[in-house]
Order: C-alpha cells, then structure tokens, then sequence
C-alpha cells in the first residue's frame, strides 16, 4: 500500500545561501555569484518570489578550501530576514561555539523581528583546524553528537517551557526562562530544528531529536537507505522526522549540455582546495566505527561540490530535472536544497520553469494515490 505520507504534502525548496566566497563549488570556473550582502539580499528576494521557502545560511570560521572569505550566518540570516517577507532562513551553527541559551536568545529576537521565519541548522562539526585552532573543546566524533543531542533538547526545552531546567554532560540549565518566547506561528511549535550527517550518530539524532533530517547529496538508493534507518529510529522515539536532501541543479536546453557543465566545473576544480577539504572530511567521516561518516565514500569528483550535491544528478533540461525530483519525493524527500553555478539567473530560471512543472506533477501523483480508507464501523 502506498505511503501516503511520503507524498500527500508539496515538496518545499530551499537554496544555500553563498555566504561564503566561491560558490558552492571548489573550481576556477568563473561563476557570476558573489557572497557580498548585497547580491545575498537581491538574490533572497529573487528566491521567494519564484517559489522558495527556505535559504540555508553556511557556517565556516576558517579561510580555507575555496572559501577565502566568510559571512558569519545567524548576522546574514538575520539581514536576510529583515530583507525579505515569506522567506525562512535556517543558519547553520556548531554547539562548540555557542552556548545553546544564547543562541536560543538570538534566534528569539531574529524569529520576532521576522514573524516567525527563523530557524537553525545544528552542525556537529568536521572541521577540526577550526576548533582546535580557536582553542575550542573537540571532542571524539560521537561525543559531537551527544554534545549536538543535548545541544537540541536545551533549544527546544528554552523555547517553548517556563523554569526550564535540563542536566546533562555538557549542558546544566536551572529553571530559566527566556522571554520572549520566538513568535507564535500555526503549526509551528518553535523555531525548526535541522541537524544533518551520514553516520550512525547523525542517524540517531535525526531521528530521536530533530525537526528535519538534512542528508548530503545522494542517489536514490543512498536516500531510501538513510530514510528507512532515520525513520525507524524516529518512529521508536514516538515522532516523525522530515527529510531534505542536498542537490547541485545544472539546468541547461538538454541533458548534454548540463553534463558538459559539469565537465568543465571538475576540469577546472582547485586542485589543492579539493584534496585539502578531502582531507579534513574524510578524517571526520572514517572516524567513526562503522565508516558510515559523512563524505567517508565521496570521491574527488563528487567533493568538488562539498556536499555531494553531484550525486543527486539534477541535470538536464527543465522537465528531466522535475521528474527526477518527483521519484526522490515518492521515497520520501520532503525538502530539497539546492546549490547553483551562477545563482541569480540559475535559480529564477529552476524557480520559473521547473517548479511549476514539479507542481503539474504532484498533482497528477496525488490524483493517482488511493484515497486512505475510511474506518469500518460496525
């Protein structure tokens, strides 16, 4: 019987914020995007008048592999707020560098200020330099996500309870309250919580812990894998996790044209910046016990674009792309988080042409779907 609630809701998209320089590919490829705040608030704007919902804001502290310059993201998540009207910003934070009450204060005056539209991502953390450097605790890889759990529970217990209180191995909070509460919203019962990851401790947290489950770019087999063990875990935990998965859009007037983008983006990768980051990364992903980490199987190609987002395969033109969105909302996507070569122009185009045919399309698969059957009453 088919999982009605795999489909029965619209697929949300959302956008990465280039925040940072350099795109969202490590490659010499002239790219006509910029990560000053300028370009960022046009491009907001551009993002929800053709359809987008959300916009991820990146943390990166470190100038390093291909981001030489960085924008803080809770600072431009929340000028992208005030910039836009509908549009909810999820900025990506790591708890070893905050303490989850001050956070929580910040994103309370951010959602205020906005209506309701704040959100955070909680990044456990991959970059050791970064912390270590910085004099910061780092802990072995499955203590970050115990760290990241209790992290979540504080946010959440602080957002929504009077005398808060909550004693754990990195956290002790004693009866406090934060006021004001983030903005009250139908639905929502406080800001959402993303938290994503590949390992068999992300898998946990997405499940027992967060609102939404982000998974780096994945073929549909990786996706289904990582939706059924998240899943279970979730359903254990008595509740329900949404999925958003990674994906690079080359849209172009054909398939081959898109896939001869994609030459020329790994044709002129940073060398060095693409084997610098691999390094890092698969450091964090092989030190789990089961290898299971984020990037431990991605090869330099698909780290080009640094969160697997290749791997996805949403290439082609505007129909080849919606249909293949389609098949991963059938295995359950919910979100997707999209990365483009030249955002302004890319993502109007994606936002104008492709999504209203994912829209003919959902339509037509709800059509399709069995209606839920209706009790039998005696």
């Amino acid at each position: 019987m088919t999982d009605l609630s795999k489909i029965r809701n619209p697929l949300k998209f959302a956008y990465w914020v280039p925040n940072v320089s350099g795109g969202l590919v490590i490659s010499n490829l002239p790219q006509r995007t910029s990560w000053d705040l300028d370009y960022n608030i046009e491009l907001a704007r551009t993002a929800e008048r053709v359809g987008f919902e959300y916009a991820l804001s990146q943390v990166r502290y470190a100038s390093s592999y291909g981001a030489a310059q960085q924008h803080e993201s809770t600072s431009i998540s929340l000028a992208l707020l005030l910039a836009t009207e509908k549009l909810n910003v999820i900025a990506a934070i790591h708890p070893g560098a905050w303490h989850p009450a001050v956070l929580a204060k910040f994103i309370n005056s951010a959602d205020q200020f906005s209506h309701g539209r704040a959100a955070v991502n909680v990044v456990s953390g991959w970059f050791k330099d970064e912390f270590v450097d910085l004099g910061l605790e780092w802990p072995e890889h499955d203590e970050r996500y115990v760290r990241s759990a209790e992290f979540i529970q504080v946010l959440r217990g602080l957002w929504t309870q009077e005398k808060f209180s909550f004693h754990g191995k990195y956290y002790d909070i004693n009866e406090f309250t934060l006021r004001p509460f983030p903005a009250q919203v139908e639905g929502r019962p406080h800001p959402e919580i993303f938290q994503g990851g590949n390992s068999t401790a992300a898998r946990f947290n997405g499940g027992a812990h967060a609102d939404w489950y982000f998974s780096n770019g994945k073929d549909f087999d990786g996706f289904t894998e990582q939706y059924d063990e998240v899943s279970r875990i979730a359903a254990e935990h008595g509740r329900r996790t949404r999925f958003a998965l990674n994906g690079f859009v080359i849209q172009r007037d054909s398939l081959a044209e898109s896939e001869e983008q994609l030459r020329e983006i790994i044709a002129h990768a940073d060398d060095d910046a693409v084997e610098g980051f691999r390094a890092s990364v698969q450091e964090a992903g092989n030190a789990t016990a089961d290898k299971k980490g984020m990037w431990a199987d991605s090869t330099f190609d698909d780290l080009v674009q640094y969160n697997d987002g290749f791997r996805t395969r949403l290439f082609g033109d505007a129909q080849q792309i919606a249909e293949r969105i389609i098949e991963y909302k059938k295995r359950g996507v919910d979100l997707f988080l999209l990365g483009f070569l030249h955002f302004q122009e890319e993502l109007e185009r994606f936002g104008l042409e492709v999504l209203p045919i994912v829209r003919e399309l959902e339509a037509e698969l709800d059509a399709k779907t069995p209606q839920e059957e209706a009790p039998v009453t005696a």
